[in-house]
C-alpha cells in the first residue's frame, strides 16, 4: 500500500496497542507468583500450556467453570475501588470447581473496556492473581479487549474461566444419604450475588457509597466490596480426609435453591435457621429493604457461603479439620427423605 500523509491509525480510532503491551508487562510478576506444578508457559503466547502429569494426575477428569462478578462490578467502578473484584471473579469460578471435587489448576480472565486505563486494569488483574494464589491455581492467560464505543468512559467488564481436575471416580456429589450432616461455612459478607437488589436498597435508603456503613465501620461502598471468600484449600483438605459427600456453593438462589442441586432424587434437607446469627450486613439489608425471610434465603447467602454434606460418623472430625484450616463452621441440619429445603426456626 502507498504511504498516506494524513492516514488514520488504530490509536486514533481509540485502540492503544502500546497500552495493552504495557499492561502485560506490569502484570507478569503477579501472574508468575501463581505458578504451580503443571504450568508450562508464561503470558504472551497465543495459548497457554498445562501438563496434567506434571500436576500429579494419573487418570484425570477435567472440570471447567466460568462466571463473572455481576452488578457488584458497578459498585466497584462507581467507587473507584477495583482492587478486590478480581478476587471475586476467581472465587465465583473456583468455589464451583471444588463443589465437583476438582482441584483448580489454572485460570484465564477476559477484561473488556472502551479505553484501557492502565492503573485500574493493573489493580483488577493483580486482584485476579491474588485470588488464584489463595486458591492454588495458576493465572496462565487472558485477554484484554479495548473496544471504543462499546463501553462508556471508565467502564469495563470481567469474565473468568477456570479449569480443574480430579482422578476418575472422585467426583462429587457421591453417596449422599438420609442422615448426612450439613456443615455450613460462614461467608465474608454478600459475596458476589444479589447486588442489583443491594443497590436498590441503598438507593431507597437515600445513602451514598461514601456515607458511613450502617452495619460496619468505614464507608458503605467499601464495606459492600468485601470480596468473596475462597473455600478451595480447606475443602480440598476435607475431601482428601474422606467423608465429604457433597458441597454446595451458596450463590444466587441462596440456600433454598443451591442445596437441592447436590441432592439425589427423593432426598431433601432440614436446616435450623436458629443455628447461626444473621451477620449485620444482612440484618440491615433485610430491615432497610423490608425483605421477607423467604426472599433473604433465596437471594443472598445470609451468612453461609458454602454447605458441606458429610457422613454423620465423620462430621465431628471434618468440622474440626475445617476449623483448623481457618473456617467458621456451623451445624445447619441434616439430609432427610423428601425433597427440597425445609426450614426450622427463624433468621435472627
Amino acid at each position: 500500500m502507498s504511504e498516506q500523509k494524513n492516514g488514520l491509525t488504530y490509536a486514533e480510532a481509540g485502540v492503544d496497542i502500546a497500552a495493552g503491551n504495557a499492561l502485560v508487562e506490569r502484570i507478569k510478576p503477579a501472574a508468575k507468583a501463581t505458578a504451580r506444578p503443571g504450568v508450562m508457559s508464561g503470558l504472551g503466547g497465543f495459548g497457554a500450556l498445562f501438563d496434567l502429569k506434571g500436576a500429579g494426575y494419573d487418570d484425570p477428569i477435567l472440570v471447567a467453570a466460568t462466571d463473572g462478578v455481576g452488578t457488584k462490578l458497578r459498585l466497584a467502578i462507581d467507587t473507584g475501588h477495583v482492587s478486590t473484584v478480581g478476587i471475586d471473579l476467581v472465587a465465583m469460578c473456583v468455589n464451583d470447581l471444588i463443589c465437583q471435587g476438582a482441584e483448580p489448576l489454572f485460570f484465564l480472565d477476559y477484561f473488556a473496556t472502551g479505553k484501557l486505563e492502565l492503573e485500574a486494569a493493573t489493580q483488577v488483574i493483580e486482584g485476579i492473581a491474588k485470588g488464584c494464589e489463595l486458591s492454588g491455581c495458576a493465572l496462565i492467560g487472558g485477554e484484554t479487549a479495548e473496544m471504543p464505543g462499546m463501553y462508556p468512559a471508565g467502564d469495563f467488564d470481567l469474565a473468568g474461566f477456570a479449569v480443574g481436575a480430579m482422578e476418575r471416580g472422585a467426583h462429587l456429589p457421591a453417596e449422599v444419604a438420609a442422615g448426612d450432616v450439613l456443615l455450613g461455612l460462614t461467608s465474608d459478607g454478600v459475596h458476589s450475588n444479589g447486588y442489583s437488589l443491594v443497590r436498590r436498597i441503598v438507593d431507597a435508603a437515600g445513602l451514598g457509597w461514601d456515607d458511613p456503613a450502617p452495619f460496619a465501620d468505614g464507608p458503605l461502598g467499601a464495606a459492600l466490596l468485601t470480596p468473596t471468600r475462597l473455600y478451595v484449600k480447606p475443602l480440598k483438605a476435607a475431601i482428601d480426609a474422606g467423608g465429604v459427600h457433597a458441597l454446595a456453593h451458596i450463590t444466587g438462589g441462596g440456600l433454598t435453591e443451591n442445596v437441592p442441586r447436590v441432592l439425589p432424587e427423593g432426598l431433601g434437607v432440614t436446616i435450623d435457621l436458629s443455628s447461626w446469627t444473621l451477620p449485620p450486613v444482612f440484618a440491615w439489608l433485610a430491615e432497610a429493604g423490608g425483605l421477607s425471610q423467604a426472599e433473604m434465603l433465596k437471594t443472598f447467602n445470609s451468612g453461609i457461603g458454602m454447605v458441606a454434606v458429610v457422613a454423620a460418623e465423620r462430621a465431628a472430625q471434618i468440622e474440626a479439620l475445617l476449623a483448623a484450616e481457618g473456617e467458621s463452621v456451623i451445624r445447619l441440619g441434616h439430609v432427610t427423605a423428601g425433597a427440597g429445603v425445609t426450614y426450622a426456626g427463624t433468621l435472627a
